[in-house]
Order: structure tokens, then C-alpha cells, then sequence
């Protein structure tokens, strides 16, 4: 089975959800052309910045099936679809729904709870899930800091490669650019490899990147974009530049209290997610006006996303 290789600004969108906590899928169509308008070419819904493990089955279909719709009829913009890590069950049925609503390609993570004892059982763990969905492209979701599982991915290539034919590469979110190149560089290039640092993405373009996975490029495509195209044209200060910027933004993420941070940076460019689930916290309103106050002065709105 051929896959194409994804290319250029994959987000990772938030599920938009009511004051009440509940789902709204309703903002699916704006948020997919405020999208789509700054400049991105595809979606990875329902990850960890989409709280996909904090939503149930039930949730995770009806948000499939809202972003399968409002994209149906764009076949430059991928939807790949989170399916989860600990029920394999769930993770098949949710693949099988994914197809049925017309999605591009889906991704499974390591188990974190019983976690796989080698990378064998991981690749028999894919293979199973991926085998649901044969004509489709299954990515594996690497994000050791959070599922505590640590294997390298060169050697889920080698496992997998011939076994699964529809294994197509690895959202790779992880620092270890030694592990990284050897998965660019198996069997001439066969997998696709998505970057999934954002701060990071100036160091994954001098290895080979050609597609990332991202929250901030939710909130700040164009100077994503921008940091791309001056390393393309070897204008390397300026892509020094603009990835010290991505970092300055992000580090904002962490002084008011992490991953939650991104709704209010969507909230800045006038898309309301509303709130994270619990176990997350919520910034304050006093800490909104601190953090609205901050993203001023890093001079957010000049590299922001804008809505249509």
C-alpha cells in the first residue's frame, strides 16, 4: 500500500465544548476554514490537545463525523483521527467509524496503563487495530512523556515493515533527533515521519521534516509558516528568529498552568474552545487578564491565526 506523505502544517485541533463541559460539535465548520484559510493542510482531532482521553466513544464518533463532513469535499486537507491507547476495542471500533465518516487516516499511542513489555507487543497491538481499517493509513502516536512508553521507533520500523501494510509512519512527538533520522531515513524514506514539537521545529527541518503535527499552529500558523519558508530560502537568522518566538509563546503555556493555555490563546484570536476537562486546570479569570496582558507583549496578534 502507497502512502503520501504528508506535507507542511498538520493541526491539532481542540474539541470546541459548551460552558456546561459538553461537546460542540457545531464550531467544527468555522474552526475547519479558520483553518484552512491560514494556511494549514490538515487536521489531527481528538489527541492530547483535543482531550481524546478524556471524551467518551460516543463523543470521539459524533466529533468524527462533524469534521468528516465539513471536509468531505476537500482532498487537499487530511483529517487523521486519534483513536486512543488503552481499549483496543474501543480503538477498532472507533478506526472502523472513522472510515464510515470519510477521514483520511487514523493513529493509535502506546497502552499506558498495562503497558506493552516489548516493542513486539506494541507492533502486535498496532497490528491489530490497523488491521480493522485495511485501506486505510495508520499512523502510531509517539508521546513517551505522557504514555511513559519508551521504545525506540526505529525499531517499530523494522518490526512492523512488511507486516502491516498500511502502517504509514509515526507522529513523532519526542526530543530524540538520533532516533528521529534513522526513521526518516529507513528504507529510503518509506515512512512518513510528522513532527510533533512545536518548539522544536526549526531543529526537525535541519533533519529532513516535511510534515508537522502541532497545537500552537491552531493560534499561530502564519508564523509557522513563516519560520518554513525563510529555512527553506536559507534565510537562517530569520527562521532563528521566529522559532525564538514560537518558544516565547509557548513558554507562556507553562507559566500559567500548561496545556489549558491553548484554548485562551484561541480565545485571543476569537474562537472560544471554552475549558479543558478535569483532570486539567483552568486559568482563572484574574490569571486571563495576566496571561492576555503577556501575549501583548510577545506582539501575539502580528504572527497570530485570524478567523475568516
Amino acid at each position: 500500500m502507497n502512502h503520501k506523505h504528508l506535507a507542511g502544517l498538520i493541526a491539532a485541533p481542540f474539541t470546541p465544548m459548551f460552558p456546561d463541559g459538553s461537546i460542540n460539535p457545531e464550531l467544527i465548520p468555522p474552526y475547519y476554514k479558520m483553518l484552512k484559510q491560514n494556511g494549514i493542510s490538515g487536521a489531527f482531532i481528538c489527541g492530547s490537545t483535543g482531550e481524546g482521553v478524556s471524551l467518551t466513544l460516543d463523543e470521539k464518533k459524533k466529533l468524527a463525523k462533524a469534521w468528516g463532513a465539513c471536509t468531505k469535499d476537500d482532498t487537499d486537507f487530511k483529517v487523521m483521527m486519534f483513536l486512543g491507547g488503552t481499549c483496543i476495542a474501543d480503538c477498532k471500533e472507533l478506526a472502523i467509524h472513522a472510515r464510515e465518516c470519510d477521514l483520511d487516516a487514523v493513529s493509535f499511542t502506546a497502552p499506558f496503563y498495562f503497558k506493552p513489555a516489548s516493542i513486539e507487543m506494541l507492533a502486535s497491538a498496532c497490528q491489530e487495530i490497523a488491521d480493522a481499517v485495511p485501506d486505510m493509513p495508520f499512523y502510531y502516536y509517539h508521546i513517551p512523556v505522557l504514555t511513559g512508553v519508551n521504545f525506540s521507533m526505529i525499531n517499530l520500523l523494522e518490526t512492523v515493515d512488511g507486516h502491516i501494510p498500511n502502517f504509514a509512519g509515526i507522529k513523532y512527538t519526542h526530543e530524540d533527533f538520533m532516533d528521529y533520522l534513522s526513521c526518516l531515513r529507513f528504507r529510503n524514506g518509506k515512512y512518513d515521519m510528522l513532527w510533533g514539537r512545536d518548539e522544536n521545529m526549526l531543529s526537525a527541518l535541519a533533519v529532513g521534516t516535511k510534515g508537522a503535527v502541532g497545537s500552537t499552529y491552531n493560534y499561530a500558523a502564519p508564523l509557522y509558516l513563516d519560520l518554513m519558508d525563510a529555512y527553506n530560502k536559507n534565510d537562517h537568522e530569520k527562521a532563528r528568529k521566529l522559532q525564538q518566538t514560537s518558544i516565547d509563546m509557548i513558554r507562556l503555556l507553562g507559566k500559567y498552568g500548561g496545556i489549558a493555555v491553548g484554548k485562551a490563546y484561541m480565545k485571543l484570536i476569537g474562537m472560544d474552545c471554552g475549558k479543558f476537562r478535569l483532570p486539567i486546570n483552568n486559568m482563572s479569570d484574574e490569571q486571563y487578564g495576566l496571561f492576555e496582558e503577556d501575549a501583548r507583549k510577545i506582539n501575539f496578534q502580528q504572527f497570530s491565526s485570524k478567523l475568516p
